[in-house]
């Protein structure tokens, strides 16, 4: 008698950061999930060193906010030098951030890892297998069969879900199961990245976070995160013309490189190998019940420390869709969202990583001197500024454009609700938020519209500053975020998307009822039916 095939919600293969978000975001959801993994023991050694203020509050927001300040530390400012130690640009990540906390949180990545671990494997929804390897997978219009063996024994095991999610890093199954190609960017480049854990006492004289651009070596050095109280620096070696992998790997030369910054006597070498950068774009996102997030989708360089931050936000953006769709209350037509919100942000952080690449990994002196002169002299353009949404579930007007605001990051602080005070995502709650700085405007809300927020889970909330006593009810911004923000941008009443982006706003408590009107008919275009759409939501705009 052929074993029934057992059914998921969602399959998941790999199990490293971006795969264990997702697991836990679903199982919040009460998501049946499945992950496999082809190795037994999660990979020790550190990768990623840090996550912006963003996804810092997406995992606060999934309940490790109170233990992520004991596995991270703030960031300092991230400066540019050339060779003779004169600053070429700096990128600020220690001021205060619209998220709350600093820009840049730095994080020693197993440490970090570990945590989602546990949270993970606290949840009795998700069932995590490690040692399979997937071998094959294909969809029919129902469900994904996924195939997997046993990495030891070659024992092989199928599975069905509602969809499978490749979090199976660059050289993804799910991504060729799809068919997707992938977009090489053109940068690529060898360096040598080593982990380092000065001994107890022992105190480093060396800039906080900084790029080297010396074109006889370039070279970063940054924080790597905290362990039990320790904190871990990490060097990176460009790899220059002439010289092998094999000798940059072995460890007599590790310490030759590190010789004008640490030696032997003051810290361990804890791991050093060098890895290939390069800025490659996954083509095609979904197919089908198939998708893919992390490395499978975009690889990027170093420089902006974005690498695990885009991965986590795949996640964000995917599992707000998802459980939409699970819950029966969307068709799959959602999810043809993902690709048109997530990839061009991605590129947009991929060229800002290439522009920062371009900037050190130059081994000519000439050219380095010519790179010098014209930071200088003003002459070399600027950054390119982080990214915002641009496609997808945004306020548009009748010619089809997106509406300013509408893309932005929303503000998040320190708010106060009756006797309660703490996060605004705690104490509020996620989801959807109708927020406003007028008590008219959801005074002056339909009953059509109010039937749809609710349908939807949606939060009504109004934001008011300290001392300010527009409603009994009102949240207080403590921090001082969410008024500044608002009047900015021109905003008397907002609407939040699950994913803390800014869907849209209006700028008079007269308008609210077409916003809320505006984001019925968008979810409905996009396969939403909550059976509850407000009557004006067929109107044009």
């Amino acid at each position: 008698m052929q074993k029934e095939i057992p059914l998921y919600d969602v399959v998941q293969i790999g199990y490293g950061p971006v795969s264990e978000i997702m697991a836990l975001a679903l199982a919040r959801q009460g998501r049946n999930v499945a992950v496999f993994e082809r190795w037994r023991e999660r990979f020790a050694l550190p990768r990623a060193v840090c996550i912006d203020h963003e996804l810092y509050r997406v995992l606060s927001a999934l309940g490790m906010g109170e233990d992520l300040p004991a596995v991270s530390h703030a960031g300092p400012m991230y400066r540019w030098f050339n060779a003779d130690w004169k600053e070429l640009l700096a990128i600020d990540w220690e001021s205060e951030s619209i998220s709350g906390g600093p820009e840049v949180n730095f994080i020693h990545q197993p440490t970090l890892e570990k945590m989602f671990e546990d949270v993970v494997a606290a949840c009795p929804n998700v069932e995590v297998n490690l040692g399979w390897e997937a071998v094959a997978a294909t969809q029919t219009a129902d469900y994904v069969e996924l195939t997997v063996r046993d990495f030891v024994t070659d024992e092989r095991r199928t599975v069905r879900a509602k969809y499978l999610i490749g979090a199976d890093g660059a050289n993804s199954l799910v991504r060729q199961a799809i068919g997707s190609t992938q977009e090489d960017r053109g940068f690529e480049a060898d360096w040598l990245v080593i982990d380092v854990l000065p001994h107890e006492g022992v105190v480093l004289d060396i800039p906080p976070a900084a790029q080297y651009c010396n074109p006889l070596r370039p070279t970063t050095i940054v924080p790597a995160g905290v362990k039990d109280g320790r904190y871990f620096r990490r060097w990176e070696f460009m790899r220059l013309p002439g010289e092998s992998r094999e000798d940059l790997e072995l460890e007599s030369r590790a310490w030759e490189l590190l010789a004008a910054w640490v030696r032997p006597d003051q810290a361990t070498i804890v791991r050093h190998k060098v890895y290939t950068f390069r800025s490659l774009l996954a083509n095609t996102w979904r197919k089908g019940r198939m998708l893919i997030a992390g490395d499978a989708a975009h690889v990027m360089p170093p420089f902006m420390g974005q690498g695990m931050c885009a991965g986590l936000r795949d996640d964000w953006n995917l599992a707000w869709k998802l459980n939409l769709v699970l819950d029966g209350k969307a068709s799959d037509a959602l999810l043809d969202t993902y690709q048109p919100e997530r990839r061009p942000h991605v590129s947009d952080v991929i060229d800002l990583s290439m522009y920062l690449g371009k900037v050190i990994c130059i081994p000519d002196p000439v050219k380095a001197a010519e790179r010098d002169e014209a930071f200088f002299s003003g002459k070399a353009p600027p950054p390119p500024e982080f990214p915002r949404l641009t496609d997808g579930i945004l306020r548009r007007g009748s010619d089809g454009a997106v509406l300013t605001p509408a893309g932005l990051l929303s503000p998040h602080s320190t708010v106060r609700s009756g006797e309660r005070q703490g996060r605004f995502d705690d104490v509020v709650g996620l989801g959807f938020v109708l927020m406003s700085r007028s008590a008219v405007a959801l005074t002056a809300l339909g009953p059509q519209q109010k039937i749809f927020l609710d349908a939807l889970g949606a939060k009504r909330v109004i934001i008011t500053a300290e001392g300010t006593a527009i409603d009994a009810a009102a949240v207080v911004d403590l921090d001082h975020k969410f008024i500044p923000f608002m009047v900015e941008n021109g905003i008397d009443t907002m609407l939040v998307r699950p994913d803390f982006y800014l869907y849209g706003a209006v700028s008079e408590s007269t308008e609210v009822n077409q916003l809320v009107d505006d984001l019925a008919r968008d979810l409905r275009l996009h396969g939403v039916h909550l059976g509850a759409e407000p009557l004006r939501s067929t109107q044009a705009r």
